[in-house]
């Protein structure tokens, strides 16, 4: 499976971005995905995971009822981002794995990232 993340981009505070993950590969209906974001000098952190089905979202505290994981077929999942802070700025990765769990170590798959810039 190989994920390729899009969208990022400089953004100012309050403001939004919509991130894209476009997956390609084999039997992509069997993985769940997740976005994660890692910020300079910081872990790399949940943000938000999608099911299978696309039926059932999980969201990090800090970005609950701010942002909005999708999944619009089994190739293609979004993360709307609205409410932006600084706090928000990070590389965004897209990941695959089995379950929509909010750990690392969940997801078999990872693309390559792509930055988020929210200025002040």
């Amino acid at each position: 499976v190989q994920l390729v993340e899009s969208g990022g981009g400089l953004v100012q505070s309050g403001g939004s971005l919509k991130l894209s993950c476009a997956a390609s590969g084999r039997a992509l209906n069997a993985y769940a995905m997740g976005w994660f974001r890692q910020a300079p000098g910081k872990d790399r952190e949940f943000v938000a995971a999608v099911s299978r089905s696309g039926s059932n979202q999980n969201y990090a505290d800090s970005v609950k009822g701010r942002f909005t994981i999708s999944r619009d077929n089994a190739e293609n999942t979004s993360l709307q981002m609205n409410s932006l802070t600084p706090e928000d700025t990070a590389v965004y990765y897209c990941a695959s794995g089995p379950v929509p769990g909010g750990r690392r170590e969940q997801y078999t798959f990872w693309g390559q990232g792509t930055q988020v810039t929210v200025s002040s």
